[in-house]
């Protein structure tokens, strides 16, 4: 018996699906993180330290998408003469495009009706705020009330929300950690002050791959994408230096070629220091562990700087073998081949485990001219598919690596 006005559990083969509705944002970096462009009835966290260029980035992404669909980009922070005048620097001029500078959210839903907008841009979430909750403007209270009705605009008006997020000292975007499990994509704007690059890296997306990214270089008239980061990241390394090793990173379904740098030094003092730019610190001490218990390297009493050149961030266990070899080659001052890469995950016992996507990590070095490649003995078989070209070095442990190399 059905009972009238309730909805009833469905069985999983009756339920129609129905393929999600993108549009292009006209930038492919933006697209690929996003899954494939920005799906319609989603909303989208951008969050980033401040000036990193959120507004900018999305800005530019409102003139793109004005060619052609209403836009309504709502600013709680700045008036609309200061967003004409970036965009006139941006050399954006479209006539769909309409700037609302407001942070009443009854004012916006206002708006939002009689416009019917395509596309909603929030900048930001932390200065918006409901006049009926007796809360102080950017609390939890207002963070969470304001993105639950931005989810309803979404969801039941089919438009599509940009919301901009500010990023804590900790790196977390402000405002409750619920906010990211209300929103349907997650993105962090990344990039270091004094480095043109940015790069934009998804944590998490209903409609597509996680731990996408997308790079984009800082100029005088706004980010320009970048389409090759690999080329990029290797651009200024110096020959025949030590303590420098490349790695083949998968970043989501991307492979990028990062050059990781190792400086070790005997310490003036009685604690040995561990400082890492771009790395894990823990990982960095762990791996330092590894080569002096099974790899016969005394680095108890040295200093160890190490950093992924570019600005980049790197956080997955293929970069394992990399970072041991920069650090021997610094210890042992002996230079590594410049067409020699590194792809593996070393474990506590000293072995080099198995990485996932082979193959890929393998093409993408061929591509740029590398000529040697070491990889878990394990990989092998995937590799050999990708072998042309390119020599194939396995190895099982860090010892038998480091007897390789030096």
């Amino acid at each position: 018996m059905t009972t009238t006005g309730i909805r009833q559990p469905q069985h999983l083969k009756e339920i129609t699906s129905t393929k999600e509705n993108r549009t292009s944002t006209q930038f492919d970096e933006l697209d690929r993180v996003l899954g494939g462009g920005a799906v319609k009835g989603s909303l989208v966290l951008l969050g980033g330290d401040p000036g990193i260029g959120k507004s900018t980035l999305l800005l530019q992404v409102c003139g793109e998408l004005a060619q052609k669909q209403t836009v309504l980009y709502v600013s709680g922070e700045e008036s609309p003469t200061q967003i004409k005048m970036r965009a006139q620097r941006l050399e954006i001029d479209s006539e769909q495009l309409y700037i609302y500078s407001e942070t009443d959210m009854s004012e916006i839903r206002q708006q939002v009706n009689e416009m019917k907008p395509d596309f909603l841009i929030i900048d930001s979430i932390q200065t918006m705020n409901e006049p009926e909750l007796d809360a102080v403007v950017g609390s939890v209270t207002q963070v969470k009330e304001v993105t639950s009705e931005l989810m309803k605009i979404a969801k039941n008006d089919q438009i599509t929300v940009f919301v901009v997020g500010h990023v804590t000292k900790s790196g977390g975007i402000a405002g409750p950690k619920i906010l990211e499990h209300m929103v349907d994509t997650v993105l962090y704007f990344e990039g270091e002050a004094h480095h043109a690059y940015r790069i934009i890296r998804s944590v998490k997306n209903r409609f597509g791959a996680a731990n996408e990214i997308g790079m984009f270089e800082m100029k005088g008239e706004g980010l320009a994408e970048v389409k090759n980061p690999s080329a990029i990241f290797l651009d200024e390394r110096l020959p025949n230096s030590t303590g420098s090793a490349v790695v083949v990173s998968m970043e989501g379904t991307r492979p990028i070629l990062v050059e990781l740098q190792a400086l070790v030094t005997p310490t003036a003092f009685g604690n040995a220091k561990r400082t890492s730019t771009g790395l894990n610190t823990h990982r960095v001490a762990l791996i330092m562990a590894v080569l002096e218990k099974r790899g016969g390297l005394l680095l108890q009493n040295q200093d160890a700087f190490l950093k992924a050149t570019g600005g980049v961030r790197l956080d997955e266990p293929a970069i394992d073998l990399a970072i041991a070899v920069a650090i021997a080659s610094s210890y042992k001052e002996k230079e590594i081949n410049q067409t020699d890469c590194f792809i593996g995950e070393i474990g506590l016992t000293g072995e080099i485990r198995r990485v996932t996507q082979i193959e890929d990590r393998i093409k993408e070095a061929r591509n740029l001219g590398f000529k040697r490649v070491y990889i878990p003995k394990n990989n092998l078989k995937e590799s050999l598919r990708q072998s042309e070209g390119i020599e194939i070095v396995p190895v099982v442990s860090i010892q038998q690596a480091l007897n390789y190399l030096f």
